[in-house]
């Protein structure tokens, strides 16, 4: 009787963690669909916080911005500039509510790969990002597809002082590059009775 307690709590012990794995960002079985990493992530050294939301015209893509940094202003006192952009239209904003993360498109392997900008050389590099756990994201950035490097963000439920936290587009939200920008819905057309 103690042998069939005791594997009976194996045995439950190793489906309720089974269970566990599922609902904590495994991609579904029927068609891999990927776990969503909308939020607020804490990128690993802890220097901002980059907001994952949905984006394109069919919600399908994942776009992020940076929505706090621990450092947002110079030694004068002003907003760190996104400087080293390549479009001279951009090099005037400020990096606090800048888009980094752009469109990216869900893998038949339960992940998210696209482009991610960096503001510090103005360049933009492949990243493969993916829920590690319920509140861990992996996120691996590839250079010349040859050099890579894996980070780990945590997610964060909390607002900090200076954090944007209005919708994107919003005065106090992070601001989309023009082309992931929200379009308008369309407008509905009129049927005309013949």
């Amino acid at each position: 009787m103690l042998k069939a307690n005791r594997l009976f709590r194996t045995l439950l012990h190793g489906a309720v963690a089974l269970a566990l794995m599922c609902l904590i960002g495994q991609p579904s079985a029927a068609g891999n669909i990927p776990a969503d990493p909308s939020g607020t992530w804490v990128v690993e050294d802890g220097r901002a916080r980059v907001r994952l939301e949905r984006c394109g015209s069919a919600q399908d893509r994942i776009c992020g911005y940076i929505v706090w940094m621990k450092n947002p202003v110079d030694e004068r006192g002003w907003p760190y500039r996104d400087a080293s952009n390549p479009d001279l239209d951009k090099r005037s904003r400020n990096l606090l509510g800048h888009q980094l993360l752009m469109g990216l498109k869900p893998t038949p392997e339960g992940r998210f790969e696209g482009e991610i900008y960096n503001a510090e050389d103005g360049n933009r590099y492949s990243v493969v990002l993916w829920r590690d756990s319920s509140a861990q994201l992996k996120l691996k950035g590839c250079m010349l597809k040859l050099l890579c490097s894996t980070q780990t963000w945590q997610q964060s439920n909390d607002v900090l002082p200076g954090q944007l936290v209005a919708s994107t587009g919003d005065p106090n939200g992070p601001r989309a590059d023009k082309e992931w920008a929200a379009l308008p819905l369309p407008k509905p057309t009129a049927s005309r009775a013949r």
